[in-house]
């Protein structure tokens, strides 16, 4: 992908197309930005199953013109029978199977929370047609992605014996093959319940009801009764002012603050020039000096050691900024954090906008399937710690720390931005390249996604925590970065998933409105 494309009349990103297409539908037929990420997300969580699922959570970022956007947190917390008890003799809690899924499924209070907003501009769309595409495609059939047969086939061995996952995600007892057809019916027929009893049948209805009882009875600690005490809420967004713009982002559980700082401190540092020494190195020290934040900072916001707006204040930043070298490498390793996940904007024609994310953590979560319903089931809790002197210690009705975290800027001079990407640890990172890359140094939105991109740490189950780089940027940067003191390891591929998918819409004052999708995914942009 080389050019931004644009129109007048709405837009929508993903990193699935069909997900695009899904909410362009809804905006030509009159829907608003909030009705078309609805009808996006659903979409995406039946045709992107290794990424995300209405077993996840999700996080919104809603934006008005003229007002403050806002932020919804749709997180659920651990279960009330997930004790560190509940997990004796165990010295993590597992990545998969039914212990693994001990958090409420949040995502489809997300979505009820902002179609509140959406009632607020007038939307009427009923649910019927915002699920109408996800609901086809669950019972007509979703055309595997090399991707998702990919991690499928890395992933089996943790995946395979986690109930209802092979019944779903499996051909003969194998990963299916790029091109392959996989129908989901029993999830078709839950969203379909969805539209007739409406959402709150998830928390509060027959549906929670059969879920629950299905947890149970394959071993996770959750009950319907967690289910029943469930809602997304309206929060307050984190925000850090630049020079000609504000960026907004989703505050604890999410590590949005650290995307946040790391605008910040990069602001500070004087680079005039993109895609140099400077630049690289300037963001990943600014990555660096977040991170270790995050990791003091980044909790259930109920138990919060600190107040994460404090570190975003000109002060804390000027000091943290004046700390990085612009000429040598902090040394590194520090704790990294996985997630596998999918990010979307939308801007409709009256210039509201939405930057979602929506998530299972790993690749198909806790590899869970509810035979009964269809609906994976995350393993967001594995971020809990059973050391109860953790940051992060397991309780029940706890949140779980997030990687997820939709950012939005809005501009001085009228533009706003969302922009966004999967990739666990790579996600603020990502993000800072996008936006520094088009708000900073020039670059056209898309070229700006398109660029080679680094992550520092570890994500879609890497242990290493180098610096990881695309093979195509230039060499002289590359033997830069390692005589600085940069762990750096150049990757084969030119395009990789590693860097995760990452996309920006741009609506301009005239209503002008550009957006740009990530090659590495399987996604695009659709306008009206």
């Amino acid at each position: 992908m080389i050019h931004t494309l644009k129109s007048l009349g709405g837009m929508a990103v993903a990193p699935h197309h069909l997900a695009a297409q899904g909410a362009r539908d809804v905006l030509r037929d009159g829907g608003n930005a909030v009705e078309a990420m609805v009808a996006a997300a659903s979409t995406i969580a039946v045709v992107y199953p290794h990424m995300n699922a209405i077993g996840g959570d999700g996080f919104w970022l809603i934006h008005e013109p003229g007002k403050v956007p806002v932020a919804i947190d749709a997180c659920g917390p651990a279960a009330a029978l997930a004790t560190p008890a509940f997990y004796a003799g165990q010295k993590a809690i597992p990545a998969r199977g039914p212990q693994a899924a001990l958090t409420v499924a949040g995502t489809i209070g997300g979505w009820q929370k902002a179609l509140e907003v959406s009632s607020r501009w007038g939307g009427s769309m009923p649910l019927s047609r915002l699920l109408q595409n996800a609901i086809d495609h669950a019972h007509n059939g979703v055309v595997v992605t090399a991707s998702q047969s990919q991690l499928t086939r890395e992933k089996l061995p943790g995946l395979k014996d986690a109930p209802g996952f092979a019944e779903t995600f499996l051909t003969k007892g194998d990963a299916p093959e790029p091109g392959a057809v996989l129908k989901y019916p029993a999830l078709g027929h839950t969203l379909r319940q969805l539209t007739e009893r409406g959402l709150d049948d998830f928390y509060r209805g027959e549906l929670a009801q059969r879920m629950g009882a299905e947890l149970e009875r394959v071993g996770s600690p959750l009950r319907t009764s967690d289910l029943t005490a469930y809602r997304a809420q309206f929060v307050d967004p984190l925000a850090v002012r630049l020079n000609d713009s504000t960026v907004y982002n989703l505050p604890p559980p999410t590590q949005g603050l650290s995307a946040l700082m790391i605008l910040g401190l990069f602001e500070r540092l004087g680079v005039t020039e993109g895609e140099g020494f400077a630049h690289l190195h300037g963001l990943v020290e600014s990555t660096k000096r977040a991170f270790r934040v995050r990791e003091r900072v980044v909790t259930d916001p109920g138990r919060l050691p600190a107040n994460p707006a404090d570190f975003l204040t000109p002060e804390k930043l000027d000091a943290l900024a004046a700390d990085i070298d612009m000429q040598r490498a902090l040394p590194w390793p520090d704790l990294a954090k996985p997630g596998d996940t999918i990010w979307m904007g939308c801007v409709d024609a009256q210039g509201r906008a939405v930057s979602f994310i929506q998530s299972v953590y790993w690749e198909f979560g806790s590899g869970v399937v509810l035979g009964d319903t269809g609906v994976c089931w995350q393993n967001r809790g594995t971020s809990f710690s059973l050391d109860p002197k953790a940051l992060n210690t397991l309780e029940p009705g706890r949140k779980p720390f997030h990687t997820l975290n939709p950012s939005m800027a809005l501009f001085d001079d009228g533009r706003v931005m969302p922009f966004g990407t999967m990739g666990g640890e790579g996600q603020p990172q990502t993000q800072a390249a996008v936006f520094t890359r088009y708000a900073r140094f020039g670059q056209g939105l898309q070229q700006a996604v398109t660029a080679p991109r680094w992550l520092l740490g570890r994500t879609w189950g890497s242990e290493t925590t180098s610096l990881k780089l695309e093979c195509r940027f230039d060499a002289v940067v590359v033997e830069q970065l390692k005589a600085a003191g940069h762990d750096v390891e150049v990757l084969n591929e030119a395009f990789s998933d590693t860097m995760g998918h990452a996309g920006a819409l741009v609506r301009h004052p005239n209503g002008v409105i550009e957006g740009a999708a990530d090659p590495r995914s399987d996604g695009a942009v659709a306008a009206v």
